[in-house]
């Protein structure tokens, strides 16, 4: 090229999937890889019913569903979702204050991407990487954060969120993620409030993903923002993924609240629509299936069935993690996903885990010999050991120490002897440097 053509990077890297060529160059030696590195049910076993199955089905031998929907999505289904948030009488919008896309990190991209350059949305630190990334990415800076605690139960302080607002007047927006995503922790109602009051006060406006806000369990309780909002302006993220599941749908929307109350508000969403519009639309058969599966007799209970699962799932690693000395654990209570984190001064560059493989030892001690961040280490370690692929917790854009797992193996057994493996790893890498 007569000059450099690839656009510069941020330096961001999307570890949850960035693993998996080492994974796949791990298992090309014989060792069985076990992925807990991603959130995808299919992956780890989850039957899809044959009524859901078959509604598919059906929708496939209309020829609509081959056609383009419209831009804001298929009518009859955005009518059905306004009905869903009508129905709870605290929130009124109509159909056309929701818009659909191909997955949520489509929706990320576009709702980010339409925000000026100098304005900037405060996120939870940890945070799930397509956010932190599209945030990033369309600022060109670090962003401001606030800190989900993990001595707390990773509960966030309200009021270092609002002295963030305070100090940084580049701040326009809160992103919230309930339940969140890695850490598995569910806002309380009465933390909503306040967040709500901090962005009314404050002239804000709220980003909410509530991919997982249907798979709370453990006796947490929580409410869609939607009934809390309170005339604030505010996007809620939502999408069939992880809640069907069906993840290779790439099928999300968002629901937008009060964009008639605030002008600047109003042209963020015409921003974000008039993105969408040079796309034509999003995928058409998968939003044609959202009311039929979700009004279906057999879906509440298959929901059920599997967030009972997911308890089960939580509690196991969280009594096998907590006894670990190293580690500060939280029982997991939304979504699927398991953060433990390092103590401090835990981890250092001199430990190592026993391989006995060769070329996977090799292979493993490349990866390490640069400078990496000491749990990306382990979990190199980890996956050259057992084959077990988790995710490091500064992927997650903390300086926190620690990994994320998921909570989706349908074996309860076989999950256990996973956490225990971990475990034990864990006391044999930090003892490894003496």
């Amino acid at each position: 090229m007569r000059f450099e053509i690839a656009k510069g990077g941020s330096g961001l890297t999307y570890d949850i999937r960035g693993i998996v060529p080492l994974a796949n160059k791990i298992r090309s030696y014989g060792l069985e890889i076990i992925r807990e590195n991603i959130g995808d049910p299919i992956e780890k076993g989850e039957h899809i019913p044959d009524w859901m199955k078959d509604i598919v089905v059906d929708i496939i031998r209309d020829d609509r569903s081959f056609a383009y929907s419209p831009t804001r999505g298929v009518d009859e289904t955005r009518e059905f979702l306004a009905g869903l948030v009508n129905s709870r009488g605290k929130t009124q919008i109509s159909p056309d204050d929701i818009i659909f896309f191909n997955g949520l990190g489509d929706a990320i991209a576009h709702s980010y991407g339409s925000i000026q350059l100098d304005a900037r949305v405060i996120m939870p630190q940890p945070t799930y990487s397509t956010h932190f990334m599209a945030e990033v990415l369309h600022a060109s800076f670090p962003p401001s954060t606030y800190r989900m605690n993990p001595e707390k139960n990773w509960c966030p302080d309200v009021t270092e969120i609002e002295q963030q607002v305070k100090s940084h007047k580049s701040i326009v927006g809160i992103l919230l993620i309930n339940p969140d995503n890695p850490t598995g922790f569910v806002y309380p109602v009465e933390t909503l409030k306040k967040v709500v009051q901090i962005a009314k006060e404050h002239d804000l406006f709220l980003m909410v993903d509530e991919t997982y806000v249907n798979i709370v369990y453990n006796g947490q309780k929580t409410l869609p923002i939607s009934d809390l909002i309170d005339g604030v302006p505010a996007i809620s993220m939502k999408g069939i993924s992880k809640e069907f599941p069906w993840p290779g749908s790439r099928c999300g929307w968002i629901e937008v609240y009060n964009a008639d109350k605030d002008p600047a508000f109003g042209r963020l969403i015409n921003t974000i629509y008039n993105q969408k519009m040079s796309e034509v639309c999003s995928t058409t058969l998968p939003q044609m299936s959202i009311p039929r599966i979700m009004t279906h007799p057999e879906y509440q209970n298959y929901l059920q069935e599997r967030i009972r699962h997911y308890e089960k799932l939580s509690n196991i690693a969280c009594d096998i993690l907590k006894k670990v000395p190293y580690l500060t654990v939280n029982r997991t209570n939304g979504a699927f996903y398991m953060s433990a984190v390092f103590k401090e001064n835990v981890l250092n560059s001199r430990q190592t885990m026993s391989i006995q493989h060769k070329d996977i030892r090799a292979c493993i001690e490349k990866e390490v010999s640069a400078q990496i961040e000491d749990d990306k280490r382990f979990v190199y370690y980890l996956l050259g050991a057992t084959g077990i692929c988790v995710v490091p917790l500064t992927s997650f854009f903390t300086p926190l120490p620690g990994f994320r797992m998921t909570l989706l193996d349908k074996d309860e057994t076989e999950y256990e002897r996973i956490v225990k493996t971990i475990a034990e790893k864990i006391v044999e890498y930090v003892e490894s440097a003496g």
